[in-house]
C-alpha cells in the first residue's frame, strides 16, 4: 500500500473526527440552554408542588436545586430519590432521571431517559406522568 493512501485515509479521518467533535459541542451547547429554560420554566416548579402535595399527603420530601439539576429527596432517607440532569455523554443530549431506592442496607439505583429525552421538548405533562410512575415505590411503604 502506498504511503500517501495511508496518509490520506488517515487525514480523513482525523477532519472526520474533528467535524464530528464541533457539531457534538454545538448539540450540547444548546441542550444545556434548552435544559437551563426546562429547569427554570417546568422541572423546579414541578418538583415544588410534587413535593408540597407529598408532605400534605404524609411523605415529607424536600426540592434540592444543585447545579444542573433538580432532586426530590425524601426527608426519612436520603437514599430515596429522584434527581433529573442533562446527560451529555452520548452523542445526542437528553434528560435523564436517576431515581435512588434504600432497600434496608442497599440501594437501588436506575437511570431513565425523560419523556423524549430532548430538553426542549419535556413537556410538564410528560414530566409529571414519569414522576407519579418513579414515585409509586417511595409512597407504598
Amino acid at each position: 500500500m502506498e504511503i500517501s493512501d495511508v496518509r490520506r485515509s488517515i487525514r480523513d479521518t482525523i477532519e472526520r473526527g474533528r467535524r464530528r467533535a464541533a457539531e457534538r459541542r454545538v448539540r450540547t451547547d444548546e441542550a444545556a440552554r434548552a435544559f437551563g429554560r426546562f429547569l427554570d420554566d417546568i422541572a423546579v416548579p414541578l418538583f415544588k408542588q410534587i413535593a408540597n402535595v407529598l408532605k400534605i399527603e404524609g411523605y415529607p420530601f424536600t426540592v434540592f436545586t444543585p447545579s444542573g439539576g433538580v432532586r426530590l429527596m425524601s426527608d426519612r432517607s436520603a437514599d430515596d430519590y429522584v434527581e433529573i440532569t442533562l446527560d451529555t455523554s452520548g452523542d445526542v443530549p437528553r434528560v435523564m432521571a436517576h431515581v435512588s431506592q434504600g432497600r434496608g442496607r442497599r440501594s437501588i439505583d436506575a437511570e431513565r431517559i425523560v419523556g423524549s429525552g430532548d430538553p426542549a421538548s419535556v413537556s410538564d405533562e410528560e414530566l409529571l406522568a414519569f414522576l407519579a410512575k418513579e414515585l409509586e415505590p417511595f409512597v407504598e411503604k
